[in-house]
């Protein structure tokens, strides 16, 4: 699968995993065309791979999708929102990692205050 397809592939399944943990028209909208990608080394194989930041409108960082020369990738997304089901948790991020066409996501949750 070309990096392009691959990307576009990742980000559906953050926009997916973040509706899923957000109030009802609530999710950001995570989008392809709001990467910078850089090339970047991976420093336990060496090997070369990309790293992609959003950044949000006062221009933190927000998330990223990273590409190792491996062929797997890892990405994440801040949410930072209340649980939209269960009020004893608070929704840091969602996350997804895999391999190729693998993608395997889910949401990082703690406990709320």
């Amino acid at each position: 699968m070309e990096l392009t397809e691959s990307a576009e592939s990742i980000v559906q399944a953050l926009q997916q995993e973040a509706e899923r943990y957000t109030a009802t028209e609530a999710a950001p909208r995570i989008a392809l065309d709001g990467l910078k990608f850089t090339r970047v080394i991976d420093p336990a194989s060496q090997q070369f791979g990309y790293e992609g930041v959003w950044r949000n409108a006062r221009n933190d960082r927000c998330g990223t999708l990273t590409f190792n020369g491996d062929g797997s990738f890892y990405a994440e997304y801040d949410l930072f929102c209340p649980h939209p089901r269960d009020a004893r948790w608070f929704v840091e991020m969602v996350t997804a990692w895999g391999n190729g066409e693998a993608i395997s996501c889910e949401a990082q949750l703690i406990p709320a205050l």
